[in-house]
């Protein structure tokens, strides 16, 4: 068994009945995902892509504002670099954002040669561009009106099928396999219904891509799809890779609201539509983004988000309003007929009246920590798309720099696998027990702890309750595997909701480590951004169990059977450090983390029994 940090933890699953080898298997069907397997396939590697569900069916479908780059008259990168920066609140890693600026134009072009369609303007080829918030020129590019993502997963996916990429779909990867030295060597994963293969099974290939999406499903309310359970960052959690900036995490200011009880994925209303010269009113129709920043409605998303949330306190209101019936009805239908259908299904028509909105969990700017290459702490894993953190986003991501990081990311990572092509590895069955499973019902209690813990406003008492609410979760899932040998039945639901509870401990920790207002961090009780503390990124990972304490066995009640030994579930711990400023550190050859500067006021925190 490998002695790299945190191997050997995983979740508690059946052993691979059937394997098939490969030299990279990428794992996600979005843009991120597909842009690496076409890349590699054409380079001649054996690639296999695996999915959650259909090929099209992950967030990037559902992204309606566009892709943000330098393609207009006027515009530079070094202007689309300066707005990142500002939106990333200090935290922005400046070469991450300086190649994605860089490279950003020409990864549109080579989307578009892919067979993506833009929008153009009238009887013109020039690509039609809009603003969204945050940005200071017209820079987004779009597709079908408001319906970018969709036109993108379609290109995508048909050039993935046209190459004959293999494919497993309606697959859910489980947990990554190692080597004796820790080497990346596959993927776990457990294929249902329509795959092509049932119940759980491996891939091994040498390198693993982790192109999963976000984590927006441990909230009540999100825009998320009901597949972003978190498993990339997980997964990578389990195998001792490096995570930071899971604090971060971006709540759309605009989506439909659609009742305080409303739960799951909500609809989004594009914040192109701001773009446009909507505004955004209270009940009285006041426009109350006036004099809050320079660019009013158009302001970075945490600001907007704020906003909403302070009027919404101050009137003691559940939602606040977008205005714009002055678009008329032919705009509506042309410009954004994603949005215009949303209202209407759910009796809102926004050519005659405001649409109500609320802010609700949108994305997350941290997840796996990456180099410039996609690579991850852990040899042979990489990361791209809303699972990474490349640095960036920062503190809060620029509206729509997401699909280009996607774009741009995935085709580092596809050069950097094409220039060493991975070489076969030989995997280790880690020999601990696997960890306890959550039963699926425990999935709503989780995410209302989160929503009313860790949601837009935050303090350290609500951070506090959210922790011991989650670790009662899954002290309650060891006792019943220490104590009775039972766990919650394998499967996709009790998986998710797993993979779930590790990435919310991981963040609420974040969060209450983090003791600053910064981007979309909003802590009521600092509500100040601490630059000569806190202008550096928290880096936390799991350690293997071995390294840690135990969990000592409940001692057995009257008459009953001493607790089995071999049953006992080891307890992983979360090790925390500081960055020392706002660049990211190299994440080759890293086995121990590294010291935080110096800084005694937050020394490294060592190892603690935290899940």
């Amino acid at each position: 068994m490998s002695d790299t940090p945190g191997a050997g933890i995983r979740l508690h699953a059946p052993i691979p009945g059937w394997s098939r080898s490969a030299d990279v298997v990428v794992v996600g069907s979005g843009v991120a995902g597909l842009t690496v397997a076409l890349r590699c396939a054409a380079a001649g590697l054996d690639t296999v892509v695996v999915t959650k569900a259909r090929l099209d069916d992950g967030s990037t479908r559902w992204a309606q504002g566009g892709v943000a780059a330098a393609l207009g008259e006027g515009d530079t990168p070094e202007q689309h670099l300066d707005d990142t920066l500002v939106a990333g609140a200090g935290l922005c890693d400046e070469e991450a954002v300086r190649l994605l600026v860089t490279e950003g134009p020409g990864a549109v072009r080579r989307l578009i040669t892919a067979g993506a369609r833009f929008d153009s303007d009238p009887g013109t080829d020039a690509l039609a561009l809009t603003r969204e918030g945050g940005h200071h020129r017209r820079r987004i590019a779009h597709a079908g009106g408001d319906a970018t993502g969709a036109e993108i997963s379609r290109a995508l996916v048909e050039a993935v099928r046209e190459a004959g990429v293999p494919t497993v779909e309606n697959a859910l990867v489980l947990d990554l396999l190692t080597d004796e030295e820790g080497r990346t060597a596959g993927v776990t994963l457990h294929v249902m219904g329509e795959g092509q293969h049932d119940g759980v099974g491996a891939v091994h290939a040498p390198a693993v891509v982790l192109a999963t999406g976000g984590m927006g499903q441990i909230f009540s309310a999100t825009t998320n799809p009901a597949v972003s359970t978190g498993d990339g960052v997980a997964l990578a959690l389990r195998a001792g890779a490096e995570v930071s900036d899971l604090e971060f995490v971006q709540f759309h200011p605009t989506v439909l609201f659609l009742g305080a009880g409303a739960e799951g994925q909500q609809p989004l209303v594009s914040e192109a539509v701001r773009g446009e010269g909507a505004h955004l009113v209270d009940a009285d129709g006041v426009r109350f983004m006036q004099g809050q920043h320079e660019l009013a409605e158009l302001a970075p998303r945490d600001i907007v988000a704020k906003a909403i949330t302070r009027r919404m306190l101050e009137q003691d209101a559940t939602h606040m309003y977008l205005d714009a019936r002055h678009f008329g009805a032919r705009m509506w239908q042309e410009r954004f007929p994603t949005v215009l259908a949303a209202c209407r299904a759910h009796g809102i028509d926004p050519v005659t009246e405001p649409i109500p909105i609320a802010p609700a969990a949108h994305h997350a700017s941290g997840g796996v920590r990456t180099d410039l290459h996609g690579r991850t702490t852990v040899p042979g894993l990489y990361a791209c798309g809303e699972v990474a953190c490349t640095g960036v986003h920062g503190a809060n991501r620029l509206a729509s720099n997401s699909l280009l990081e996607g774009l741009v990311y995935a085709e580092r990572i596809a050069a950097d696998l094409t220039a060493r092509p991975p070489q076969p590895r030989t995997p280790v069955l880690s020999k601990l027990p696997g960890r306890p499973l959550l039963a699926p019902e425990a999935r709503f209690t989780l995410q209302r702890i989160m929503t009313r813990g860790a949601g837009v406003l935050r303090s350290a008492a609500s951070l506090t309750e959210a922790a011991a609410a989650l670790e009662a979760l899954d002290a309650e899932a060891r006792g019943a595997l220490a104590e009775h040998g039972k766990t919650a039945v394998p499967g996709v639901d009790t998986w998710e909701t797993t993979n779930l509870l590790a990435v919310a401990r991981v963040l609420v920790a974040a969060a209450l480590r983090r003791e600053e207002t910064r981007g979309c961090h909003w802590r009521e009780d600092h509500p100040e951004r601490a630059d000569e503390t806190w202008r550096r990124h928290l880096v936390l990972r799991q350690e293997r169990p071995a390294a840690a304490a135990e969990e000592a066995p409940p001692a057995p009640r009257g008459g009953e059977e001493p607790p089995n030994e071999a049953l006992r579930v080891p307890v992983p711990a979360l090790s925390v450090h500081l960055t020392q400023g706002a660049g990211f550190p190299p994440t080759a050859g890293r086995t121990q983390p590294p010291g935080d500067g110096g800084d005694p006021a937050h020394p490294t925190v060592r190892p603690q029994p935290y899940a």
